[in-house]
């Protein structure tokens, strides 16, 4: 039985790891299934809105790994899952939910997905979205004002206060634990073109 290639995208916020995966999902269809680690934040339900708001999304312990790493073994085997939706205005897990086909090729994009061992261990294909910090920040401004709602001062003070230190301290250093190193991620044609025949060729065995 053939078995399902697993391609983590990994890489700062607003560097451009989305756009990539999605590129790559809309470019072979339902043969891909795209996993967002954004979306695996832990819930919070016995905390206030105040408490949500305070809390360091950046931080590895945001995450409810476990159940990441469940749905991973699960489309591995075959299975699909319903995955968690994250709810940015509220800082909670929505109470909808997202289903993930068991695809040949399956993607998982996130800050820290090459900072936990065990998901590296799942990992057929590394891939880390190098862009510098200024264009990251405009676009995570862009974002967070446009599209979830916040305000231009909350996103800038969570910024210097967990993003920036959070991605030195955890997202820059995973950057060696990669197999491939792309700048500027969505927005480099060669290699993007070199992802889409290493899948190709995959897919073709």
């Amino acid at each position: 039985m053939k078995q399902h290639l697993i391609i983590g995208i990994a890489g700062g916020s607003g560097s451009g790891k989305t756009t990539l995966a999605e590129n790559i999902a809309r470019h072979f269809g339902n043969e891909v299934s795209v996993i967002r680690h954004d979306n695996y934040y832990k819930a919070q339900p016995n905390l206030s809105y105040e408490q949500r708001a305070q809390m360091n999304y950046d931080h590895p312990s945001a995450f409810d790994s476990e159940l990441l790493l469940r749905h991973l073994d699960a489309l591995k085997a075959g299975r699909a899952v319903d995955g968690p939706v994250y709810d940015y205005a509220q800082h909670d897990r929505s109470t909808e939910t997202v289903r993930i086909e068991s695809t040949d090729v399956i993607i998982l994009e996130g800050i820290l997905i090459f900072e936990n061992a065990d998901i590296l261990k799942r990992l057929d294909m590394k891939i880390y979205v190098d862009t510098d910090a200024d264009v990251r920040i405009v676009r995570r401004i862009l974002r967070d004002v446009e599209q979830r709602g916040r305000s231009l001062e909350s996103v800038i003070s969570q910024y210097l206060a967990t993003v920036k230190p959070m991605h030195e301290a955890f997202v820059e250093p995973s950057k060696k634990k990669a197999d491939i190193i792309i700048p500027e991620g969505g927005k480099n044609p060669v290699a993007y073109g070199m992802i889409i025949n290493r899948i190709e060729t995959y897919l073709s065995e």
